[in-house]
C-alpha cells in the first residue's frame, strides 16, 4: 500500500537546540545544572497540563518564574534566553515543502498554546504543511493512540498510508502501535535516508 501522508514532529526534529551556552548560562544564574532547568521547563508536574491545553503558555511560565523566585515580568526574557540556542532547520523545511507537492504533510507536536503563533509569525513554516495538530489545542498528547488517530483522520489517511518522524523513541513506538510506519529521527541526513527508503519500499 502506497504512502499518502508524512507527519513530522517539531521540537528535536525541525527545531533543534544547537547551542547550549545560553541555557547553561541561565541555569548557572539560578545555581542549577542545565538538565535541572530543562526538567523545570519541560518536565515538571505542570508541563503536561500546559501541553494538554489545561493551562496557557503564560500560566506555565508563571509556574516556572515562581519556582525560580523571579517576577512574572521577567518571563519573556527567561524564555528567550532558554531557547536562544534553538535553530530551525531550513534545509529540512525546504525538503518538506517539496514533499508537500506529492504527499499530504502534517505537523504533530506536543506543545504549549503559543506554538501556532510561532509557526505562523516567527518561523513562518505553515506553508509546508496541510495540517497542524498541536497537543494544547486538541487536549491529547503523544504517545497516546488518540492523537495519532486524530492526525490520520485530519489527513484522510489510514495508518498503513502514513509515516511519522519523531526524535522520541516512545513517540515513534506509539505511532507504530497504531499501525503507522515511523522513523526515529537522530539527525537530518539519517532521517531523510530512512524516509526515502520507506517511501520506496511502500511504493
Amino acid at each position: 500500500m502506497g504512502i499518502r501522508t508524512i507527519i513530522w514532529d517539531l521540537g528535536g526534529v525541525l527545531v533543534r537546540t544547537e547551542d547550549f551556552a545560553p541555557r547553561d548560562q541561565l541555569a548557572a544564574r539560578f545555581g542549577m545544572q542545565r538538565k535541572e532547568l530543562s526538567r523545570l521547563v519541560f518536565g515538571d508536574r505542570d508541563d503536561s497540563r500546559a501541553q494538554m491545553g489545561e493551562i496557557s503558555h503564560d500560566e506555565q511560565w508563571g509556574h516556572i518564574c515562581k519556582a525560580l523566585g523571579v517576577p512574572f515580568d521577567e518571563s519573556h526574557e527567561l524564555e528567550k534566553q532558554f531557547f536562544a540556542g534553538d535553530r530551525l532547520d531550513k534545509d529540512l523545511m525546504d525538503y518538506i515543502r517539496n514533499l508537500k507537492t506529492s504527499y499530504t504533510t502534517a505537523l504533530l507536536s506536543n506543545a504549549l498554546s503559543n506554538l501556532r503563533q510561532l509557526i505562523l509569525d516567527e518561523w513562518k513554516i505553515d506553508d509546508a504543511f496541510h495540517h497542524l495538530i498541536i497537543s494544547a489545542e486538541v487536549g491529547l498528547m503523544k504517545p497516546e493512540p488518540a492523537i495519532y488517530e486524530l492526525a490520520l483522520e485530519q489527513s484522510s489517511s489510514i495508518a498503513e498510508e502514513a509515516i511519522f518522524i519523531d526524535d522520541s523513541l516512545d513517540n515513534v513506538t506509539g505511532a507504530r502501535n497504531v499501525g503507522m510506519h515511523a522513523v526515529h529521527f537522530q539527525n537530518p541526513e539519517q532521517a531523510r535516508n530512512d524516509l526515502e527508503e520507506l517511501l520506496q519500499a511502500t511504493d
